[in-house]
């Protein structure tokens, strides 16, 4: 039977050199850039989400307290408030990164 030997502490021990990154194959490459293209195109459909149910909703929210009050400027508050909170949250969203 043997035994397993144990390393002398008088020799030098060898630094083990890190492994090296290796480069990315074009498959990959290719993968990445998929995803990050996926990527974009959901952030400017969304983008174009809000910018269509902002006013719409707003809107209707106007145009239901218009209805109620018996006002007629309400519809277009709800419109260009909704248009401007859109914008806000694009600009939140996306624009500060």
């Amino acid at each position: 039977m043997t035994t397993p030997s144990t390393p002398d502490p008088d020799e030098p021990t060898r630094a083990t050199e890190p492994a090296q990154p290796s480069e990315p194959s074009e498959v990959d490459k290719a993968e990445e850039l998929r995803a990050f293209n996926i990527r974009e195109q959901d952030s400017a459909w969304r983008a174009v989400a809000y910018l269509l149910t902002g006013p719409l909703i707003y809107g209707g929210l106007g145009a239901i307290a218009d209805h109620l009050l018996g006002t007629s400027w309400l519809v277009g508050a709800g419109i260009v408030g909704g248009m401007a909170l859109s914008l806000y949250l694009i600009w939140f969203r996306y624009g500060t990164h």
